[in-house]
């Protein structure tokens, strides 16, 4: 506990630090993200160019974190571990395939608390005729100007993906540094991939090596937007129509092709600015196969898992989805759980009328399929409208239901021990008896019970977003992936990687359940007498 208290102080004073500073951390800086987000979370000061946001919240939060940092710190002394948490702690770790799991699920938190570290398109560090920028962490966006960009990219943001690529072919004088995966997840559309292709005994190979059957394109340039020539290819040789754009992209040439061999007088041309053969040298002489989104995984265009159906690299578009589960399950447990335990405690401490109206209260609305209700209530908000916090809190207002029985009957059978009676003769106050010393004898049901539930929001979010009544398109979620993969069989990279996270995630989270559960089974490691 004091390691924690340290952290959330020294992280709530790096956080302010830069947020002074304009800039902005991994992980750390989330409630000043969040405040700059939201019209109500920060107040603006001044006006025309000189304005400037103050986040409240973030400051709010941070003033938080130190103040329940310091109450940590004065409370719990350096002592060491009582000897039933040892043992716990022990059982856990002899579950060799829980302790595994946790290691694993340890190591993607780190990942995803990482953020735009390793997976945005905003650069790690740029340089330009001697000045140095840190785009990736700073509030302020770097205009095109600094970089040398004119015209209509002057006051805008900078494509870092494209500025370095200007800088390595011009040889120009700079450095751009780019995160691991170099998109967003979600609202970066990628340029579309063109795959050039090679020709092998008079045959025209696709990417996979075998003659090529589809369509084959020569370019202005290297963007899949500058089309000059496409020709149909079939069993690796030019069949079908052929035809030939400007660099504006008017038709102007067309003719057929039949065994390679071009059709006498099928060639039509209607170009004023050139003649017909300087049009068919004006754009380059390589073939290439251009992969509409989805494409598939290309490592050398640097999509190692391929594209989403939007345009978007599928490698960060999963790390997007890995950082919203985590994210919502932060936000999910300690909400359902703080209703839960505290309601599920007063209706087994106080009994009688209470119990019975909310015992009754409970099973009405337990009655009703959970998922059904949260789809109706989505369905009520545009879909627009629909953010991450208002989706969870339709999950919240439905979710804490489960543990109040298991709560109730813990806090029907201690309230009956005499340390309880103990407590009551000394002058506690009730709340006191719940929550120092009831709760804490009911820790094992809540601790094995929390993979679970992280397991249900995990489960949840994306049947919501398959289903379509989830997430606007905004948001990168495994279940959107999920829809998109099933719903194109032809890619089945999709579906493969979507439920390849998704199974891997919840199998890993089982494994930890399990071991937690045995650990703290009081039946497999007690002996009566």
């Amino acid at each position: 506990m004091r390691k924690f208290a340290w952290f959330l102080i020294i992280s709530s004073v790096i956080a302010s630090v830069a947020e002074m500073l304009k800039l902005k951390f991994p992980t750390i800086s989330w409630a000043f993200n969040l405040a700059h987000e939201k019209a109500g979370l920060h107040s603006v000061m001044g006006a025309g160019e000189d304005a400037w946001r103050l986040a409240w919240f973030g400051y709010f939060v941070a003033v938080l974190g130190i103040v329940a940092g310091l109450l940590i710190l004065s409370k719990h002394q350096e002592g060491g571990m009582l000897p039933t948490t040892k043992r716990r702690i022990e059982r856990f770790r002899a579950n060799r395939r829980g302790l595994i799991s946790l290691y694993i699920i340890s190591f993607f938190v780190l990942l995803a608390s990482l953020d735009q570290v390793l997976v945005g398109k905003r650069a790690l560090y740029a340089s330009y005729n001697g000045e140095s920028y840190f785009p990736a962490f700073m509030r302020k966006d770097v205009a095109g100007e600094d970089f040398g960009l004119t015209g209509d990219l002057e006051k805008q943001s900078v494509n870092y993906r494209d500025l370095k690529k200007r800088i390595a072919k011009n040889k120009e004088e700079g450095t751009v540094i780019m995160p691991l995966v170099p998109y967003d997840p979600t609202e970066d559309t990628v340029d579309v991939p063109v795959v050039p292709l090679e020709e092998k005994d008079g045959k025209l190979l696709d990417t996979s090596g075998e003659p090529l059957d589809g369509r084959a394109m020569t370019l202005y340039g290297d963007s899949a937007e500058s089309i000059h020539m496409s020709y149909v290819y079939r069993q690796g040789v030019k069949a079908g129509l052929v035809t030939g754009k400007t660099e504006e992209g008017v038709k102007v040439y067309e003719a057929r092709y039949k065994d390679n061999v071009l059709v006498p007088e099928s060639e039509k041309y209607s170009g004023e600015e050139m003649s017909k053969e300087e049009f068919l040298k004006s754009g380059n002489d390589v073939l290439s196969y251009i992969h509409y989104h989805s494409a598939p995984p290309m490592p050398s265009q640097g999509h190692m898992l391929g594209t989403t159906i939007q345009g978007y690299d599928l490698l960060a578009y999963l790390y997007g989805g890995l950082q919203l589960n985590i994210k919502a399950a932060v936000l999910y447990i300690p909400a359902i759980y703080i209703i839960g335990v505290s309601i599920g405690l007063l209706m087994g401490y106080f009994g009688g009328t209470f119990d019975l109206i909310l015992q009754r209260i409970i099973e009405i609305f337990s009655t009703i399929p959970f998922l059904f209700v949260v789809i109706i209530l989505s369905s009520l908000i545009k879909p627009e409208n629909r953010g991450l916090y208002m989706i969870l809190a339709i999950l919240i207002a439905f979710g804490w239901m489960g543990m109040t029985y298991l709560m109730r009957t813990a806090a029907l059978k201690e309230k009956a021990r005499d340390y309880v009676a103990a407590a009551r003769v000394s002058g506690a106050s009730t709340s006191r008896v719940l929550f120092s010393h009831i709760l804490p004898n009911t820790v094992a049901i809540l601790v094995t019970l929390v993979p679970f539930s992280i397991s249900g929001i995990i489960m949840s979010l994306t049947a919501l977003d398959y289903l379509g009544f989830g997430l606007p398109g905004k948001y990168a979620t495994w279940g959107t992936l999920l829809k998109d993969g099933l719903a194109n069989y032809s890619k089945p990279w999709l579906v493969a990687s979507a439920f390849t996270v998704l199974v891997s995630t919840l199998i890993l989270v089982t494994f930890v359940g399990e071991a937690i559960r045995d650990a703290f089974d009081p039946k497999k490691f007690s002996t009566y007498k």
